[in-house]
């Protein structure tokens, strides 16, 4: 498999787990998911996870999946890669990890201190691919084991950061964020 090959099922493979948090972003407000319970002095997760924001983001994932499984044969035709079609427990469990991904970050910024919006390097680019990946991997371990081949992962690890940043910084610049990492 060549490199422009790689890199394009790495996109095509993670695109339902890259939307559901700026979706959440988008749709996000209403009642936080720690319903403002505290552990040790600190909120559990914070006012920016909501049951909205969660429940959007992990839609727009799934919606997403099924269009890309609609297009599928005509966007691997246009880019002459075979692009892998994702199984419906695949549909859910990338956009559901990706946002419990977003979660836990949560829950391990209050841990250590940091207040909703501080940077945590790192585990704000990546939280959400580990969550996305392990759940795809339980909900269909044959199929994740032939999409996520070791130099698609690799791709995943090293452009989701960069693409982290950019559409950060891109939403900040919107004024949909209030940082722009």
């Amino acid at each position: 498999m060549g490199v422009f090959e790689t890199v394009v099922i790495a996109l095509w493979a993670m695109l339902p787990a890259y939307v559901p948090n700026n979706a959440a972003v988008l749709a996000g407000g209403g009642r936080p998911i720690d319903g403002g319970r505290t552990w040790n002095g600190d909120r559990l997760l914070g006012d920016g996870k909501t049951w909205r924001g969660t429940a959007m983001g992990v839609l727009a994932g799934a919606a997403l999946a099924l269009v890309l499984n609609a297009v599928r044969g005509a966007s691997s035709d246009l880019l002459g890669v075979g692009l892998p079609e994702f199984p419906l427990a695949v549909v859910f469990a990338l956009p559901t990890g990706a946002m419990l991904g977003d979660i836990a970050a949560s829950f391990l910024k209050r841990r250590t201190g940091r207040q909703r919006g501080a940077a945590f390097p790192g585990v704000d680019q990546l939280d959400f691919v580990v969550f996305a990946l392990l759940l795809s991997f339980l909900a269909a371990p044959d199929w994740f084991g032939e999409v996520f081949t070791i130099p698609v992962l690799v791709v995943v690890v090293v452009v989701t950061p960069l693409l982290h940043l950019s559409t950060n910084a891109i939403a900040y610049a919107l004024g949909l964020k209030d940082e722009p990492y």
